[in-house]
């Protein structure tokens, strides 16, 4: 059975960082294509950063030079660090992990609240 679980959501001010975890079991995650996503209130859910399995990352134009994707192999966690926070990024961070033709699976969230 795969599973996802987000971790490292909170409240912290404008200006801070946070360090999101998504701990994958059930498959390899360097074997998949992995993101986060997120969705803020009353919005649709948006992609904020990739990393393929090639290693190669891709950004939300909101967040590039603020936040970082990267994934532990050995651990099988992905990763988002963000930094410099602004309100706008409070949402609900999902992370999402997909297999070319076939398996996507998402996990079920983090909260993230930043405040003015």
């Amino acid at each position: 059975q795969v599973q996802l679980v987000e971790s490292g959501g909170g409240l912290v001010q404008a200006g801070g960082s946070l360090r999101l975890s998504c701990a994958a079991s059930g498959i390899t995650a360097s074997r998949y294509n992995m993101g986060w996503y997120r969705q803020a209130p009353g919005k649709q859910r948006e992609l904020v950063a990739t990393l393929s399995r090639s290693e190669f990352s891709d950004y939300a134009d909101s967040v590039k030079g603020r936040f970082t994707i990267s994934r532990d192999n050995d651990e099988n966690i992905l990763f988002l660090q963000m930094n410099s926070l602004k309100p706008e990024d409070t949402a609900v961070y999902y992370c999402n992990a997909r297999y070319p033709g076939g398996g996507d699976y998402w996990g079920k969230g983090t909260l993230v609240t930043v405040s003015v």
